[in-house]
Formats: structure tokens, sequence, C-alpha cells
């Protein structure tokens, strides 16, 4: 016995069809998912040695001849509890390359600022890399950030060359282009 197909009133279906052919646009309309920027010198790091958590303090002088790749972070942020995976296979992966990660935490909420529960989620997500506290938000703010997570990724003569925002996941489309500009950045 064949099954009944549902059918819908015409107004209805054209409303369907309207809201397909919406999302389908606003999909066709997405940014990169990684953005070149204008070429601009990468921020001095701006937290006090004591700022530093596994590892550092670093500077742009140290790191000249390494891409970086800077990983703007707070601990509450599940978007970027959910990218560490891919960040730390990044790691791993790229360990004996010219690469080094660099964790900016930048709190959203003053219980945020405590070093002692910034370590414990450095600890939690084991991360191997240096994270500087950034807990005045001045980092944040002189790279014209806005958003939890932000990967830069740094040339090696120190110029942020291109950004993604948002979540990564190993093998998502974001995490395919950052690595695909990451290698293009490591020949250069």
């Amino acid at each position: 016995m064949p099954t009944a197909t549902p059918r819908f009133p015409p107004r209805v279906r054209r409303a369907m069809l309207g809201i397909a052919c919406v999302a389908l646009a606003v999909l066709a309309l997405q940014p990169p998912a990684i953005q070149p920027v204008a070429a601009a010198p990468a921020p001095a790091f701006t937290g006090p040695p004591s700022a530093w958590l596994n590892g550092g303090p670093l500077d742009w002088q140290q790191l000249r001849g390494k891409v970086v790749l800077l990983d703007v972070w707070t601990f509450e942020c599940w978007n970027c509890y959910r990218s560490f995976p891919w960040l730390n296979d990044l790691a791993k992966r790229y360990q004996d390359a010219e690469l080094q990660i660099v964790g900016i935490h930048s709190p959203e909420f003053d219980h945020e600022k405590d070093p002692a529960a910034v370590a414990a989620k450095i600890a939690e997500f084991e991360l191997h890399h240096p994270v500087m506290l950034d807990n005045d938000m001045a980092y944040w703010k002189a790279l014209g950030n806005r958003y939890w997570p932000a990967f830069y990724l740094v040339d090696k003569q120190g110029v942020i060359r291109y950004r993604h925002v948002g979540e990564t996941h190993i093998g998502s489309r974001s995490a395919n282009a950052l690595e695909s500009t990451l290698k293009k950045l490591l020949a250069e």
C-alpha cells in the first residue's frame, strides 16, 4: 500500500521555498573561511613577564623567522574549547616546522582574569604553547579584535597576513583553509 505524501497548501509551499532560497543565498554569501587582512606588523605583546603561562615572555624579535599562529580565546568560551583539539593536532603535526602557536587569553568576564583558573584550563585542554594573559584587553584592542576565538597568522617577518574568526575543527573548511595558508607562509 503506497504511503501518502503530505500535501501542504500552496501558501505554505511558497513560504518553505522562500525560506530555502534565503538560506541558500545566505550560505553562498558567507565570507571565506580565512580572510586576508591589510598587512600590518603584529602589535608588541602587552603582558609583563608575569602574565605568561606555559613559557614566555615572548617578543616579535625572538619569533622572527617563524610563522606564528595567534589564538585569541577566553576560558568560558565553548567555541574556543571546541577549537583546541584542532589546535593541538596542528601543533603536533607541525612540531618540527618553523611554527609557533601563541595563545592570547583575553577574558570576557572578571572571574576569567584569575591566572590559576586560566592555568587549570590550559592543563585541562593539554595546551603546550605559551599563553599571554591579556587581562586588560590591551592586546585584543591592539589587534582590533572583536571575537572569540580568533586566529591570526603572522608571517616570518612579523606581519599579520590572515585572520579567521570562529570555531575550527579538524578537517573542517576553515581548518583546511588555515592550514593551506599556513603552508604557504612556511614556504615563503
